[in-house]
C-alpha cells in the first residue's frame, strides 16, 4: 500500500512521539511504501524551524531514517482538475497524493475530511490504526 503522511502527522511523529504515533509508524512502515511530497518536506522544515527551533538540527537525521519515496509537488496546479479543498494551502498535498496514486493519505487536518474522493482514502491516525491493526 502507498501511504502519504501530511505535515501535521510528521510533526507529531518527530516532535511528540506518543504511543499512538509510535504505533502509526510501526503500521505504516510494515510492508508499505511511504510517499512524501516535496511540498510536505519543505513545509515540515519551515514549521519545525519556526515552532521547534531546538529540534531543527535533528530533522535531517529523522528524515534520513524514515524510509520514504520522495514525490515532486508541481508548482503550478490547474485547480479545475482536482477536487475542491477549502484551504488552498492544502491543495498541493492533495494533488501530490492523487498524482502519486497514493492509497491512503493520513492527516489530522479537518479540511481533508470534507473532500469527496474515492482515492486516496483520507484517514486520521486513529482511524488508520483502527482499520489496519
Amino acid at each position: 500500500m502507498r501511504i502519504m503522511l501530511d505535515t501535521n502527522i510528521l510533526i507529531s511523529i518527530f516532535v511528540f512521539l506518543s504511543a499512538t504515533m509510535h504505533r502509526l509508524v510501526d503500521l505504516v512502515t510494515e510492508g508499505n511504501t511511504i510517499v512524501l511530497p516535496s511540498y510536505v518536506i519543505d513545509e515540515l522544515k519551515i514549521v519545525v524551524k519556526r515552532k521547534f527551533p531546538t529540534k531543527y538540527t535533528f530533522l535531517d537525521e529523522f528524515l534520513s531514517e524514515l524510509p520514504y519515496v520522495l514525490a515532486y509537488t508541481p508548482d503550478i496546479i490547474n485547480t479545475s482538475k482536482y477536487p475542491f479543498i477549502r484551504d488552498q494551502k492544502d491543495l498541493p498535498i492533495l494533488v501530490s497524493a492523487i498524482n502519486e496514486d497514493v492509497d491512503v493519505l493520513i492527516t489530522g487536518d479537518k479540511d481533508f475530511s470534507e473532500i469527496e474522493i474515492e482515492k486516496p482514502e483520507i484517514l486520521t491516525p486513529a482511524t488508520f490504526i483502527e482499520k489496519y491493526s
